[in-house]
C-alpha cells in the first residue's frame, strides 16, 4: 500500500474541528515529550503528569469548541502547561468547563516574575508575525530543532522548512523596524533603519552599506538596533524563548535537546495513559480516535487495513501587513547565513572616542546628586592619555573627595572611578585618566552638590581630549524642583537587592493579630490595631528587633550598602544593626534625616552608608535591626530595610542605581513621576527595589509604573493594584507599614518610574535599580 505524507500540525487541528479525534492523538504524540520537559522543570515528576494531561484536555475542549491554535501547537500547548501550573498554585480545585472560555487569551501567558517582557521590541515583533512564521521561528531558532524534525509539524519537506524559516526571520526584521520606525525617529535615522534589513543580510550596494555603517558609527540609537537586527536569533533565545517557556526555559531547552519525539507503540501506550485522565465526557471520543493512531501503528507490522486521516485543507494563516510582505524577499529564494555587518573601512591605527554626561536619576535644588560620564573607544587603537573638562549648571559644585568625610549624606565615593582623578575647576571639575585601550569603556560618577536657588536650565556637559582627539557630550537635563537624586550608581555586573521588616506590629494577645500578621483577615491596617514594638532576637539590652534574610547572588559581593530606617514622629536617632554571624550589635548613626508631613502626623526616614560594615562580614544569613526611636499607637510606622548594590559573576554588563526620594505620594499628590536619567537600557528585563513606608494592605489603589503598565510585586498579595501592602522581601510575615518590594520590567528610551495611590498616602522613600546595558 501507499505512503501517505504526515499531516502538519495545522491540518490535524483542523481534522480535531472537524470531530476527527484521532488526529489529537497525533498532536499529543508530537507535543507530550516538550509539554512534560517544561512540567518537570515546574513541579514534581509525579505532579507534571498531571500538569501535562489537564493542559492538553484544556486544549481539546478549546478546539472542539472552535478556539485555541490555528497551527502553533507547541507554543500553545507551553503557555497552558504554565498557565495550568499557575493556576493549580494559585486556587483549590481545577478550571471548570465554563470558565475554560476565559483561559483561551491568545497571548503569551506571562509570569509575574516575567512582567513587562511581551512589551520588548523583539516580543512584539515576533508576537505580529503569521502564526506559522512564529512556529517555525519557536522551533527552529528557540527550540533549535533540525530542519527534518520540524517538517511533519508543517506539513513541508526539510528545504521548505529553511525557506520558511528564512522569510520569517526577514519578516521579523521588518516588524521589528517597524516599530523603531513608529516611534518617530530623528529626521536623519528614517532612511538609515528603512535600509538596515537588507544591510544585515548584505543586499545593499557598497555607497548605500557604506552610508547606513557611517551613519550608525555616529548614533547609539541605530547602532543598538543594528546590533539587534545582526542577531535577531539570539533576541528570540533571550526574550521570546522565557516568554514562552517561563523563567525556566533554559532547564526546559536543554531538556527538549535530550527528549526525541515519541513514537511507536510504546508511546502510544502512555498516550492511553493520558486518555484516562480526559473527563468520561470526552473519552468515547477521544478513545475511538486513539484505536485508529493504535491501528494505523499495529498496521505498519500487521499490514492491516487501517485507514489513514483525510487531508484537509488547513485554517488560513493570517499576512502580515503589506509593507513587510512587499519587502520579504520570494520564497524561492535559498535560505543564505545572515552575514555580519559590514562596517565601513577606517584609517589603521586610530583611536574613535564616544563620550555622554548625565545625572543620574535627578539634580535637585538643595539635595546631592551624582553626574555620570561614559566613554568608549570605538576604534581599533588605543587613545592617548584622557583629559575630562566637565561645565556642571550654575550652582552646581563638586564635592571633591577630602570633603566627604565632612558631609554627613556623602560618605564613601560615588560609585565606579576605573582609574579617573577628579578636582573641582572653575564652573566644575577636571578629570584625567590613563590611555583607553580600543573596544573598552570607562565611567565615572562625581558627587556633586545643588544649591537651593540653583537655576533650571541646561544640564552638564564634557568634552574629552585624548591627544589629537577632541569629542564632546552635554546632558539634556539640568538642574530640576523635583525628583529623586541618586545616592550612589556604578556600572558593570551589578544588581540590586534590598531586605527589610516592621519594628511594630499589633499586640499578639489581641484577637485577630496572629491571622493579621499571616496576611489573614481584614484588620491588615496599623490604623486599626495600637501598634507595639516587636522584639524578636535573643539579646535582653534591645527593646525592639526585627530580622530579614538576605541570600545574594552565587560569588556575589556588595559593593554598596545602604541603611535606611522610618517612624513615625520627627525625632530620629541611632538604629543598631547586626550582621549574620554576629553576636553583637553596631550602633549605627544617621548620616542624613528627611522629615515629611502624613495625615497621622510627621514622620522621618534617615539614611547611612553602611558598605564597610557590611563588606566586612558573611553577608547571607539574617540581618537584624533594633531600637530604632519611634512612637507607638493607633496609625503609627516603625521599620526598617538594608538595600545594595551587589555583583553578580552571571549577569550581563549593567547599570545600577540608588535613588532617594523621601517623597509623599496621595492626597493631593496622586501621582509621582521620578526621572530615571543617566541610563541606557540595552534589554528587559529591568529589576526595580522599592522601599515604601506607611502602606495599608486594606487600601488598594497603589500602582507603579515603569511606563510598561501597572507592575506586580514578587511578594505579599502580588496585587498590582494593591504594591504597598505590608510585605517585606526578606520577612515572612506582615510587616505593618513598612514594604519592600522588588519589581520586574522593561525600561523605555525615556525611563522613568511612577507611582500613584488612590486611597492611601504613603512616603515612597528609595528606588534602586538595574538594567543590562550596552557597553
Amino acid at each position: 500500500m501507499g505512503v501517505d505524507s504526515p499531516q502538519s500540525d495545522a491540518e490535524l487541528l483542523q481534522a480535531v474541528r472537524e470531530g476527527n479525534a484521532a488526529a489529537y492523538g497525533q498532536l499529543y504524540e508530537r507535543h507530550v515529550a516538550a509539554a512534560r520537559a517544561l512540567a518537570r522543570q515546574l513541579v514534581t515528576n509525579t505532579e507534571a503528569e498531571d500538569v501535562v494531561a489537564e493542559a492538553f484536555t484544556k486544549i481539546l475542549d478549546l478546539v472542539g469548541r472552535g478556539g485555541g491554535p490555528e497551527s502553533a501547537f507547541r507554543t500553545y500547548l507551553l503557555t497552558v502547561v504554565r498557565r495550568t501550573v499557575h493556576d493549580r498554585s494559585m486556587i483549590e480545585g481545577r478550571l471548570s468547563t465554563e470558565e475554560v472560555e476565559e483561559y483561551d487569551p491568545g497571548l503569551p501567558f506571562v509570569d509575574p516574575a516575567l512582567v513587562g517582557l511581551e512589551k520588548s521590541p523583539i516580543a512584539k515583533a515576533y508576537l505580529s508575525l503569521p502564526e506559522r512564521w512564529r512556529a517555525v521561528l519557536w522551533h527552529i531558532e528557540v527550540e533549535r530543532s533540525k530542519q527534518a524534525e520540524v517538517a511533519p509539524l508543517l506539513g513541508l519537506s526539510a528545504n521548505g522548512v529553511a525557506a520558511l524559516a528564512y522569510r520569517a526571520r526577514e519578516g521579523l526584521r521588518q516588524a521589528y523596524l517597524q516599530l523603531h520606525m513608529g516611534t518617530q525617529p530623528q529626521h536623519e535615522c528614517r532612511p538609515v533603519l528603512g535600509k538596515m534589513s537588507a544591510y544585515v543580510r548584505g543586499g545593499l550596494t557598497r555607497r548605500d552599506a557604506k552610508a547606513v555603517d557611517d551613519h550608525v558609527s555616529g548614533c547609539e540609537e541605530c547602532h543598538g538596533v543594528l546590533l539587534e537586527l545582526a542577531d535577531v536569533n539570539r533576541g528570540l533565545r533571550v526574550i521570546v524563548g522565557p516568554l514562552i517557556g517561563g523563567p525556566l526555559f533554559g532547564g526546559y531547552a536543554a531538556a527538549i535537546t535530550k527528549s526525541a519525539v515519541i513514537g511507536g507503540v510504546s508511546g502510544l501506550l502512555r498516550a492511553l495513559v493520558w486518555l484516562r485522565r480526559v473527563p468520561r465526557h470526552q473519552q468515547a471520543a477521544v478513545a475511538g480516535g486513539m484505536a485508529v493512531v493504535v491501528a494505523a501503528a499495529i498496521g505498519l507490522l500487521l499490514v492491516s487495513e487501517a485507514r489513514p486521516i483525510d487531508k484537509r485543507t488547513p485554517a488560513p494563516i493570517p499576512q502580515p501587513p503589506p509593507s513587510v510582505l512587499r519587502a520579504l524577499p520570494e520564497p524561492s529564494e535559498v535560505p543564505a547565513r545572515v552575514p555580519p555587518p559590514v562596517r565601513a573601512e577606517q584609517p589603521p591605527g586610530k583611536a574613535r572616542l564616544r563620550a555622554t554626561i548625565d545625572p543620574l536619576g535627578a539634580l535637585v535644588r538643595a539635595q546631592p546628586g551624582i553626574v555620570g560620564i561614559r566613554l568608549r573607544n570605538y576604534g581599533d587603537a588605543s587613545s592617548a592619555a584622557l583629559s575630562a573638562i566637565v561645565d556642571l549648571p550654575r550652582g552646581v559644585t563638586l564635592i571633591p573627595a577630602a570633603r566627604r568625610h565632612q558631609a554627613a549624606a556623602l560618605v564613601g565615593p560615588a560609585g565606579t572611578v576605573d582609574g579617573w582623578a577628579c578636582r573641582p575647576a572653575a564652573g566644575g571639575a577636571r578629570c584625567a585618566r590613563e590611555a583607553l585601550a580600543a573596544g573598552q569603556g570607562t565611567a565615572v560618577f562625581l558627587r556633586v552638590l545643588v544649591a537651593e536657588k540653583a537655576p533650571e536650565g541646561a544640564g552638564p556637559a564634557v568634552r574629552v581630549e585624548a591627544g589629537s582627539l577632541r569629542v564632546t557630550a552635554r546632558a539634556e537635563e539640568g538642574v530640576r524642583t523635583s525628583g529623586a537624586p541618586a545616592r550612589f550608581a556604578t556600572d558593570g555586573k551589578v544588581t540590586v537587592r534590598a531586605i527589610g521588616n516592621s519594628l511594630l506590629s499589633c499586640p499578639e494577645e489581641q484577637s485577630g493579630c496572629v491571622p493579621a500578621r499571616r496576611r489573614e483577615g481584614d484588620q491588615r491596617d496599623n490604623d486599626l490595631w495600637q501598634m507595639t514594638p516587636l522584639d524578636r532576637d535573643d539579646v535582653a539590652d534591645t527593646a525592639v528587633s526585627s530580622s530579614a534574610e538576605l541570600s545574594l547572588p552565587k560569588g556575589g559581593r556588595v559593593v554598596w550598602a545602604g541603611l535606611y530606617w522610618s517612624a513615625s514622629g520627627e525625632r530620629a536617632g541611632p538604629i543598631k544593626l547586626r550582621p549574620p554571624g554576629r553576636r553583637t550589635y553596631v550602633p549605627v548613626r544617621p548620616a542624613h534625616v528627611a522629615v515629611r508631613e502624613l495625615p497621622a502626623g510627621p514622620v522621618y526616614q534617615a539614611f547611612a552608608d553602611v558598605s564597610e560594615l557590611v563588606a566586612g562580614v558573611r553577608r547571607n544569613g539574617t540581618w537584624w535591626a533594633a531600637d530604632a526611636p519611634m512612637e507607638e499607637g493607633v496609625a503609627r510606622h516603625a521599620g526598617w530595610s538594608l538595600v545594595l548594590i551587589v555583583t553578580d559573576p552571571s549577569a550581563a554588563y549593567s547599570q545600577a542605581v540608588v535613588l532617594d526620594a523621601a517623597t509623599v505620594i496621595g492626597g493631593r499628590s496622586r501621582r509621582v513621576h521620578i526621572p530615571l536619567g543617566g541610563l541606557t537600557p540595552a534589554a528587559p528585563p529591568a529589576r526595580l527595589e522599592l522601599v515604601t513606608w506607611e502602606g495599608d494592605a486594606d487600601l488598594t489603589g497603589d500602582k507603579v509604573s515603569l511606563g510598561s503598565g501597572a507592575l506586580s510585586p514578587e511578594g505579599g498579595g502580588r496585587d498590582p493594584a494593591n504594591v504597598f501592602d505590608g510585605s517585606s522581601s526578606g520577612a515572612a510575615e506582615m510587616t505593618f507599614g513598612v514594604d519592600v518590594d522588588t519589581v520586574g520590567a522593561e525600561l523605555g528610551v525615556d525611563p522613568g518610574l511612577t507611582i500613584a495611590t488612590d486611597k492611601d498616602v504613603v512616603l515612597f522613600g528609595v528606588a534602586a535599580l538595574s538594567v543590562r546595558a550596552r557597553q
